[in-house]
This record gives structure tokens, C-alpha cells and sequence, in this order.
């Protein structure tokens, strides 16, 4: 590969990395699928219950560190990436902290 070849594949790849970033930075900030709760549909397919029904099975761990309530979460069979976000959100939103 020649240097001029190098040069122009970084620079196509700038260019469609600085596309997502635009498109990204265009997009609504209060989508509510966006973010932590993008998982949320997943967690409900794959879990079974839905986010509500999450967060008041949370809600006796309030209070708890962050991963203390993720590490409750997957002790309930909860893969560690949906609890991070679930947990977040209960925090967040939810008087969980």
C-alpha cells in the first residue's frame, strides 16, 4: 500500500465515522429508546417481565451500590450489560440510589 492509497482510506473513514457522529448528535437527547433504555426490549423478549415489572423487583434493593444491585440482578439470571442499563435507569428514575 502506497502512502497516498493509506491517506485515502483514512480519509473514507473519517468520513463515514464523522457521518455517524453527525447523524447521532442530530438525533433527539430524549428519545426514550436511546441510551440505557435501548435494551429495554430486548430485556423484556428475553427475560420474560416487563421493565416495570423489573423495577419493583428492584425497588428492596434501593439504597444498595450500584453493583451490589446489578450483581442482585444477575443472581435473578439477568446477563451483566441488561442490569448495568436496568440499574441506571432505577437509579435515574426510579429512587434507586
Amino acid at each position: 500500500m502506497t502512502g497516498s492509497e493509506w491517506l485515502a482510506g483514512e480519509a473514507r473513514e473519517r468520513t463515514v465515522t464523522d457521518q455517524k457522529v453527525a447523524s447521532a448528535s442530530d438525533a433527539n437527547p430524549r428519545d426514550p429508546l436511546r441510551g440505557p433504555k435501548s435494551y429495554f426490549p430486548f430485556i423484556e423478549a428475553k427475560y420474560g417481565r416487563t421493565i416495570e415489572e423489573w423495577i419493583a423487583a428492584l425497588q428492596p434493593q434501593a439504597g444498595r451500590k450500584h453493583m451490589e444491585q446489578v450483581a442482585w440482578l444477575k443472581e435473578q439470571g439477568m446477563g451483566h450489560g441488561h442490569a448495568q442499563a436496568l440499574v441506571h435507569v432505577f437509579r435515574a428514575e426510579h429512587g434507586g440510589a
